[in-house]
């Protein structure tokens, strides 16, 4: 095996030691980074969804509640519902986003909590510090990051929500006396959950690490031949110089020309070395014939 493929061989191991490092950190890096954009979206809807709760507690409503006459029920007027109602036309064109106020005693049906809805409502009545829990589940559509809010029952909820008896007539009429009341103060009965899919931003970060394995091997092959071709002329072909030379010398043969010495590099003072014991060889030789 000669010099260079032994060069070459070291090359190899160390660059695929350290692609094989790289690679690995550079994967959960950007997988990580993937994650963050998708948690940062989720954090977006449900600031938009808060939005839309506090316009109608504090515009709509009020205006409503100045009419001379009162109308009947308006579900519009209901945080949960514009809210929900909102993100409802966002989720027509992008079925992969949805937004929830599961509710484990509501009184529209279809915010009742589901099963996985239940255990997350659950956590933070377990956990009455949390104020945020960010998990992920799969869907039929793939990898979905979901974040969740508590949401507690605040005195103007118990109007509607404490016993039928007090609740609006209208609101029974529209609901029915059997769901959504028994509701506490301060307890937690709810969670804002909004679901965002995982399966862009993860493709983007898949695209971005194979571009990086590819940039990062052709670097490597680039560098490779850079380096042979700098060792083949710096240091391979003078020392197989000086080893015909040394070989001819061996053999008795005077006539070979001396090496040039290009540099100051440990190779020209090598060169300069067998030049000198060429000298000298070749003078002891002299010698040796005319004896």
């Amino acid at each position: 095996m000669n010099l260079l493929t032994k060069f070459n061989l070291i090359l190899v191991v160390l660059f695929g030691t350290g692609l094989f490092l790289v690679s690995r950190f550079a994967k959960e890096f950007l997988l990580e980074n993937a994650r963050q954009q998708v948690v940062h979206q989720a954090e977006l809807m449900v600031e938009s969804a808060q939005s839309t709760r506090n316009y109608t507690v504090e515009d709509l409503k009020p205006l409503l509640d100045k009419l001379p006459e009162q109308p009947e029920f308006v579900r519009e007027t209901v945080p949960a519902f514009a809210a929900t109602e909102t993100f409802n036309r966002l989720h027509k064109d992008f079925p992969e986003y949805s937004y929830k106020e599961a509710t484990l005693n509501p009184t529209n049906p279809r915010d009742r909590a589901n099963e996985w809805e239940t255990d997350v409502i659950n956590y933070f009545r377990n956990n009455p510090g949390k104020t945020e829990f960010v998990g992920e589940r799969d869907t039929p559509t793939g990898r979905s990051l979901y974040l969740a809010h508590p949401m507690s029952a605040k005195k103007p909820c118990l109007v509607c929500h404490s016993t039928p008896e007090v609740a609006p007539a209208s609101m029974l009429r529209t609901y029915g006396p059997n769901n959504g009341f028994g509701w506490n103060e301060g307890e937690i009965v709810a969670s804002q959950i909004v679901s965002v899919p995982m399966s862009l931003p993860v493709s983007i970060a898949d695209k971005a690490y194979q571009r990086l394995l590819i940039y990062l091997v052709g670097i490597f092959i680039v560098t490779l031949a850079t380096v042979d071709l700098l060792l083949v002329f710096i240091v391979i072909r003078p020392v197989q110089k000086l080893a015909d030379n040394a070989d001819r010398l061996s053999k008795g043969d005077l006539e070979a020309p001396q090496l040039d010495i290009r540099g100051k590099d440990e190779i020209s003072a090598l060169t300069a070395s067998f030049n000198r014991m060429d000298v000298s060889m070749r003078k002891a030789l002299a010698m040796i014939q005319d004896e």
